[in-house]
């Protein structure tokens, strides 16, 4: 696959999975890529795996979960070169290690789910920010646990996708509220606690997520909320953003819109939550507190 083949491969797994995350999309893709590939050398099959995520990075999705999922994929499989001067079985290891690969993203949010959801007690009342599907997840396990609990979700603009999330909770049969953006720290002191989903982690336990996350963990820290993040570690970054104007522009803005507009008018898409406003991050390692992320990342990329 080259250039748009590889766009439209992506985005399709996007469309008929909503389950899936953007990240998970693009290492199927790079894994599909790897299975096609007509690649004779190790050198030429990484040179087109990059090729095909910058092909995705100019896709309409947000970056930071691409960026760090492809790397840490990139990083796992390609260690096949040193095992075997043989092309042929060197690309039949990466295959092995790519199925290995997607085979613990698959587990990864169901681990996430039963550390978190047993955080949620009888009575709870939980603030959340825009459709993070383990979020979502997990909220759904605690209400099979017939678990009572209420959820305030806010509209998260500008796409306005807690009203889908505000949609899915009621489905299931969950207490939900939908609150404005603006309302936050209206909403703020009848929550217990905050539970948000993550775009991506960065090395100092920080997060990059939707747009607005960032306001409503400066108000739970003044308010002494704990601030909750469920997050898969293929979403761990090497980044150090120092602040917001530092996060890379392909992380705040889709490529269509780097292109074609002034980015000085145009409202980001994420920002960046310092680890100090974060209590929690629940991931398929463990329960880690932001400074423990360094660790695992130098783990990861071992």
């Amino acid at each position: 696959m080259e250039g748009e083949k590889v766009r439209q491969y992506f985005c399709k797994i996007i469309k008929e999975d909503e389950d899936v995350s953007v990240g998970v999309a693009a290492i199927r893709t790079l894994l599909e890529i790897i299975k096609h590939s007509k690649s004779e050398t190790v050198q030429e099959l990484e040179a087109n795996l990059k090729d095909a995520i910058s092909q995705m990075k100019n896709s309409n999705y947000t970056v930071a979960a691409i960026n760090s999922g492809c790397e840490l994929f990139l990083r796992f499989i390609t260690l096949a070169s040193l095992d075997t001067r043989d092309f042929d079985e060197c690309k039949k290891i990466m295959m092995d290690r790519g199925h290995l690969f997607i085979k613990k993203l698959d587990d990864s949010r169901g681990k996430i789910v039963k550390l978190a959801s047993n955080f949620i007690g009888d009575g709870s009342r939980i603030l959340t920010h825009s459709r993070s599907r383990v979020v979502l997840q997990t909220l759904r396990k605690a209400h099979k646990q017939n678990k009572r609990f209420e959820v305030f979700v806010t509209i998260s603009a500008p796409d306005n996708i807690g009203t889908r999330m505000c949609k899915d909770l009621e489905a299931e049969g969950i207490p939900c509220t939908l609150i404005l953006d603006s309302a936050i720290g209206y909403i703020m002191e009848q929550v217990d606690f905050i539970m948000v989903g993550t775009e991506g982690v960065v090395e100092s336990g920080g997060i990059v997520n939707k747009v607005g996350t960032n306001t409503m963990a400066v108000c739970a820290k003044e308010i002494n909320k704990p601030f909750y993040v469920l997050t898969e570690s293929f979403k761990f970054s090497r980044l150090f953003p120092l602040d917001q104007q530092d996060l890379p522009e392909e992380y705040k803005y889709t490529s269509e819109v780097r292109k074609s507009c002034d980015l000085r008018k145009i409202h980001p898409l994420v920002d960046y939550t310092p680890p100090s406003y974060i209590t929690l991050l629940f991931t398929d390692l463990g329960i880690l507190t932001p400074s423990a992320v360094s660790d695992e990342l130098i783990k990861l990329y071992l």
